[in-house]
């Protein structure tokens, strides 16, 4: 099953700035805070969800200005494509050039049954307690694998390992605008998320060339095609 990229960026945008798992109304909207991305293409050897089995191929990284990290997966389930599962916490730690440490304090858990907001999809937020740990370097471009374990409030376990396929990572910085940080707009925020799902949709077909091995005087042929399916 294709995994839409456009999908995974708006169903983690709204919870990056911090969204906590106590407010009442979990559709409560929050504006858009991103200053960084990463794509990684591979398979996922191990990837559970209470108790249950699930395949995946690629993992995205987030960070935001405020500190807040994410591991996002999107599951390969059959039964629904927009089940999209993020490991996210605010406290993070490098002991040594490859190898980071990700302490995990929520679960932000989407599927096709959420509510919307502005006809956009919500994650549910829950408190959880983990650890995810990456091996590799961003600033090198390159990520061996990732694994990550949490238990959430009600007991359920989320575990995941992955390893990378060895193409180069992506890694893409993202200006966040003071203006919008002062004045929201929603208008312009609902345009920079469809901006950053495009961004991220592009990279994911930029890996899949790389790793069919397209040459460059097809690469923008097969780049379009592949945005557009």
């Amino acid at each position: 099953m294709r995994v839409c990229w456009r999908v995974v960026a708006v169903a983690f945008i709204f919870f990056l700035t911090g969204a906590s798992p106590l407010v009442a109304d979990e559709t409560e909207r929050h504006e858009p805070d991103i200053d960084m991305f990463a794509a990684m293409a591979g398979r996922c050897s191990t990837l559970k969800v209470a108790e249950r089995d699930f395949v995946c191929t690629t993992v995205a990284f987030f960070h935001s200005p405020g500190g807040r990290s994410s591991f996002t997966v999107p599951l390969n389930d059959p039964d629904d494509d927009s089940h999209i599962i993020t490991f996210s916490g605010e406290k993070s730690r490098r002991e040594r050039d490859n190898l980071y440490e990700l302490s995990i304090d929520q679960m932000l858990l989407k599927s096709k049954d959420r509510p919307k907001v502005d006809g956009l999809p919500v994650p549910s937020v829950v408190l959880s307690t983990g650890m995810c740990k990456q091996i590799g370097n961003f600033a090198a471009q390159q990520v061996s694998s990732i694994t990550c374990d949490a238990t959430d409030a009600n007991g359920n376990k989320y575990e995941l390992q992955f390893e990378s396929d060895g193409s180069p990572i992506r890694v893409h910085m993202i200006a966040v605008s003071d203006s919008t940080v002062s004045a929201p707009n929603p208008a312009a925020n609902a345009a920079r998320a469809k901006a950053l799902a495009a961004h991220i949709e592009q990279l994911k077909c930029r890996h899949m060339a790389d790793a069919q091995g397209v040459l460059p005087r097809d690469r923008t042929d097969f780049i379009l095609r592949c945005m557009e399916e």
